[in-house]
C-alpha cells in the first residue's frame, strides 16, 4: 500500500508536501532553539553561583578536627570536603567544613547523617539552595521561589502544545484533501488500522529530514546567539564572565523527543479522524471547506456587495483552516506592538529618571568593598587625577528617630500624618513616633561643600536634616510633592541605634533643608517616613561606635570636565581603580557613558530577542497561510467551479480573494491598535508619563514595517493561491470528479 499509493501521492503532490515538510523544520528549529538556549543560560547561571558563592552543596558548622574531615572524606558519595577558607586559617579546630557529593540528589539525605556522626546539631547544617535548586533538589525548609529549571520545563512543554496545535493544521490541510481517496481506499478492504499507519508513514518519510535539519540549525542558531550576547556584553559589565557554548546528549535527547513527539501528535490527530470515517461518508466529501451555518456578513457585503458576501462564508467555512494563521499573525502583531512601546517607554523614563537627571552629578562611580570611609586617606589623591573635577567619598548607615508629637508640620497633618504608615517604617510609641533615619556619612570636604550649597554653617561637628516628606496621597513618583516633615526649632537631633533604641547619641544640628548633595542617591523612595541625616566623617568617627549600622561598603563619587568623552571616563576610571588596587582594596567601578551603553545595549538586545520571537510567530502564521493557499487548487476548485457556473468572472473570483486577503491583514491591526492603545495608556499611567513625550518617540517605523511585512505575506499567499485558480477550466473540473 506504501509503494502503490503513498510514494506515488508525495512524488506527485509536491505543493501539499512542502507545506508538511516547512511545517516540520520550523517546529525542530524552534523546539532545538528553545531547548540549547534554556540549557546554556541554566549552564551559565550554574557557574556564576559557583564562582561568587562557590561550588560547594551542603555546610557543617561545628567542632571539626583533621580526623573527622578524613571521615567526611571517606563517606559515601563524598566527592570532597573542605574547610571554608576564611575559617580555616582559625588556630582553633572549630571550623565549617564545604562538602561536595557526586550526586546532589543525597546530599539532603547524607548531610544529616555525616552531622549526627559529628554529634553536630542539624541546625548547624546548611545547603546551597540557588546551586541544587538549578539541579532540581529542594530543601522543604527553603521557601524562595527557584524557578529557573521548573521554568524551562513549563516552557518546554507549552511550546511543544503550541507547535502541536500550529502544524498540526498543515497536516490536517494535506490529509483532509484526500478524504475521497481515502474512503476508496476504505470501499476496497483497507482497515482504518492500515490508512493510519499509512499516513503517519508518510508523514515520517516527510518529516525525517526537515527535524534533523531543523535541530542542527537550532543549535547553530542559540550557538551564534550566544556569541553574539557575549559581544555586545564584553567589557560592558564589570565582573560578568563570557558564557561558553554547551550541549549535552541529554538536551540532544529531549530536543529529539519533543520534536518527535510533537510532530507525530500533530500528523495522528488528523489521521486518526480520518482513519474512522466510514466509506460513504469519505466519498460522500468533496474535501471543500463547507459552512455549516450561513450567516449574512453585513459589513462585508455592505462595503464589497455580492463578492463580499461570498467572501465572507468563504472565510467562515476555513475558519478551522485559518485559525493558525489568523492567531499566529494576529499575536505576533500584537506582541511585537505592546513591545515596542514598553521598550521604548522604559527607555525614555531610565533617561529621563536616572542618566538625564544625575547627568551633572556624578561620571565615574567606585563601590569599596569591606571598608570604611572613616579609614579612607586616598580622597586627595583621586582628586589629583587629570580629569577628575570634583571627587565625593560617603558611606550610608541605618539609625533610628523619634519624632515627638509636637514636632510634625502643619503641612504633615494635613494629608494624614503618621495614620496608615507601614508597621516597618513607623512604630508608635507614648509620646511620638519611631521613624528611620537614614545616615549619609560624606567625607569632610564634601560635607563643608554641601554646607555651602545650602547656606549653612561650614563646621565638622554636626548634622544636616533633610527636612521634606513626600505627599503619601500622591502616588506620582516622576512629579512628586514635597512637605516640611519636622519644625525646625530643635538644636540637637538624638539618633538611635537601628537594631536597639537603648542605645543613641546626640548630634548638633547644623541646618535643616529640603535640597539633597549632589549625590546619586534617592530618598523618601521606599519609605515615605524616614528622616535623612547627613553626617561628615570626622563626626562619625566619635559616634559611629554607639550607632553602628553602617553598610559594609563605601562609595567614591567622581565628577570629571563637562562634556567628557567615553575614552577620557575610561581613563579617569582605570586610573581610579588602579591607585585602589595599589592602597589594598576590593573595588568595583562604573562610568555614566559606559553604563548609559550598557543599558541601552541591554534594551536592544531583549528588543531583538522579543522581537526574533515575534518575527517566528509571525513566520508560523505566514506559513500556515502559504499551507492553506497552495491548497486552494485542490480544495477549493469546486467553489470556484459553482460561481464560474453561475455567471461569476474570473475577475470577481479574484476580487473575492482580494477582499479575503485584506480582512486576513487587516484583523492584527484592527484587533492590535485599540489592544496596544488600551496597554500604552495603562503603562503610560502607572509610570506618570506624559503621552506627548512617547508620543514624540513612538516606534511607528518598526511597527509599519512589521505590518507591511504581515500584508506582503497574505498577499504573496493569495497571489499563488489565485495563479493555480486560474488556471483551471470549468469543464475541466466538472469532468475531473475525482478529486485528485
Amino acid at each position: 500500500m506504501w509503494n502503490d499509493y503513498s510514494k506515488s501521492y508525495i512524488k506527485n503532490n509536491r505543493a501539499s508536501s512542502l507545506s508538511v515538510i516547512a511545517a516540520a523544520f520550523i517546529s525542530a528549529l524552534l523546539l532545538s532553539l528553545l531547548c540549547s538556549l534554556f540549557y546554556n543560560l541554566w549552564k551559565y547561571e550554574a557557574e556564576r553561583i559557583e564562582l561568587e558563592e562557590g561550588p560547594w552543596h551542603s555546610r557543617i558548622e561545628g567542632v571539626i578536627r583533621d580526623e573527622d574531615l578524613e571521615m567526611i572524606r571517606d563517606f559515601a558519595h563524598v566527592e570532597s570536603a573542605d574547610r571554608v577558607p576564611e575559617q580555616g586559617t582559625s588556630p582553633e579546630p572549630s571550623a565549617a567544613v564545604d562538602l561536595r557529593f557526586d550526586d546532589m540528589g543525597l546530599v539532603l539525605e547524607n548531610t544529616p547523617r555525616i552531622a549526627a556522626l559529628l554529634d553536630i546539631p542539624p541546625e548547624n547544617i546548611s545547603y546551597h539552595h540557588s546551586l541544587l535548586a538549578l539541579y532540581m533538589v529542594r530543601d522543604p525548609q527553603d521557601t524562595a521561589p527557584r524557578l529557573i529549571f521548573p521554568l524551562f520545563l513549563a516552557v518546554t512543554i507549552a511550546a511543544s502544545l503550541s507547535l502541536i496545535a500550529i502544524i498540526h493544521n498543515s497536516f490536517a490541510v494535506s490529509m483532509n484533501a484526500r478524504v475521497r481517496q481515502l474512503g476508496i481506499l476504505s470501499s476496497i478492504g483497507a482497515t482504518p488500522k492500515q490508512l493510519r499507519a499509512c499516513l503517519l508513514q508518510e508523514a515520517a518519510a516527510l518529516c525525517a529530514v526537515p527535524v534533523a535539519a531543523g535541530d542542527l540549525l537550532g543549535i547553530l542558531t542559540s550557538m551564534g546567539l550566544l556569541r553574539m550576547s557575549n559581544a555586545l556584553l564584553d567589557g560592558r559589565i564589570e565582573g560578568r564572565h563570557e558564557a561558553v557554548f554547551g550541549y549535552h546528549p541529554l538536551v540532544f535527547a529531549l530536543t529529539l523527543l519533543a520534536t518527535v513527539a510533537t510532530v507525530w501528535i500533530s500528523a495522528w490527530m488528523p489521521a486518526r479522524k480520518l482513519s474512522r470515517l466510514t466509506p460513504l461518508e469519505a466519498i460522500r466529501d468533496a474535501g471543500e471547506p463547507r459552512l455549516k451555518r450561513r450567516n449574512r456578513s453585513r459589513l462585508l457585503a455592505l462595503l464589497f456587495g455580492v463578492p463580499g458576501e461570498l467572501a465572507g462564508n468563504a472565510l467562515k467555512a476555513q475558519k478551522k483552516a485559518l485559525r493558525t494563521a489568523s492567531l499566529s499573525l494576529v499575536f505576533s502583531f500584537l506582541a511585537f506592538t505592546v513591545m515596542q512601546c514598553f521598550f521604548t517607554l522604559s527607555a525614555i523614563s531610565t533617561r529621563e529618571t536616572y542618566f538625564e537627571r544625575y547627568m551633572g552629578v556624578w561620571d565615574v562611580m567606585a563601590t569599596v568593598k569591606n571598608a570604611s570611609a572613616g579609614t579612607f586617606a586616598e580622597t586627595d589623591e583621586i582628586r589629583s587625577l587629570p580629569g577628575a573635577e570634583s571627587v565625593t567619598v560617603y558611606q550610608k548607615a541605618a539609625a533610628r528617630r523619634v519624632v515627638a508629637s509636637g514636632e510634625c508640620t502643619d503641612e504633615m497633618l494635613a494629608f494624614g500624618g503618621f495614620e496608615g504608615a507601614p508597621a516597618g517604617d513607623v512604630t508608635p510609641l507614648d509620646w511620638g513616633w519611631l521613624v528611620n533615619a537614614p545616615l549619609v556619612i560624606l567625607d569632610d570636604a564634601g560635607f563643608l561643600s554641601y554646607c555651602a550649597q545650602i547656606g549653612a554653617e561650614q563646621r565638622l561637628d554636626g548634622a544636616v536634616i533633610l527636612n521634606r516628606i513626600r505627599d503619601v496621597t500622591n502616588p506620582d513618583f516622576r512629579h512628586p510633592r514635597f512637605f516640611p516633615y519636622i519644625r525646625e526649632d530643635a538644636g540637637t537631633s538624638v539618633l538611635l541605634q537601628a537594631a536597639s533604641v537603648s542605645v543613641s547619641a546626640e548630634v548638633p544640628v547644623l541646618a535643616y533643608t529640603d535640597q539633597v548633595p549632589p549625590l546619586r542617591e534617592e530618598y523618601a523612595t521606599l519609605d515615605y517616613y524616614e528622616l535623612v541625616h547627613f553626617l561628615p566623617v570626622s563626626l562619625w568617627r566619635e559616634i559611629g561606635d554607639r550607632i553602628g549600622g553602617a553598610e559594609p561598603d563605601f562609595y567614591i563619587q567622581v565628577r570629571a570636565r563637562e562634556n567628557a568623552t567615553r575614552a577620557e571616563l575610561d581613563s579617569l576610571q582605570q586610573e581610579i581603580r588602579r591607585l585602589l588596587t595599589a592602597s589594598g582594596y576590593t573595588a568595583e567601578s562604573e562610568n555614566r557613558l559606559q553604563e548609559q551603553e550598557t543599558n541601552d545595549t541591554q534594551i536592544r538586545g531583549m528588543m531583538a530577542f522579543f522581537s526574533l520571537f515575534c518575527i517566528l510567530l509571525a513566520v508560523i502564521g505566514a506559513g500556515s497561510l502559504f499551507s492553506n493557499a497552495l491548497g486552494f487548487v485542490r480544495q477549493r476548485k469546486r467553489e470556484f467551479a459553482r460561481y464560474l457556473s453561475v455567471g461569476l468572472t474570473p475577475e470577481e473570483i479574484r476580487k473575492i480573494f482580494c477582499i479575503e486577503a485584506l480582512v486576513i491583514a487587516g484583523r492584527p491591526v484592527l484587533i492590535t491598535v485599540p489592544a496596544a492603545a488600551l496597554a500604552v495608556f495603562l503603562m503610560l499611567r502607572a509610570s506618570y508619563m506624559d503621552p506627548g513625550e512617547f508620543l514624540a518617540e513612538a516606534p511607528l517605523l518598526p511597527i509599519a514595517a512589521f505590518l507591511l511585512a504581515i500584508l506582503a505575506s497574505v498577499a504573496l499567499a493569495y497571489r499563488l493561491g489565485w495563479r493555480g485558480l486560474q488556471k483551471l477550466r470549468l469543464a475541466e473540473i466538472l469532468r475531473d470528479d475525482t478529486m485528485l
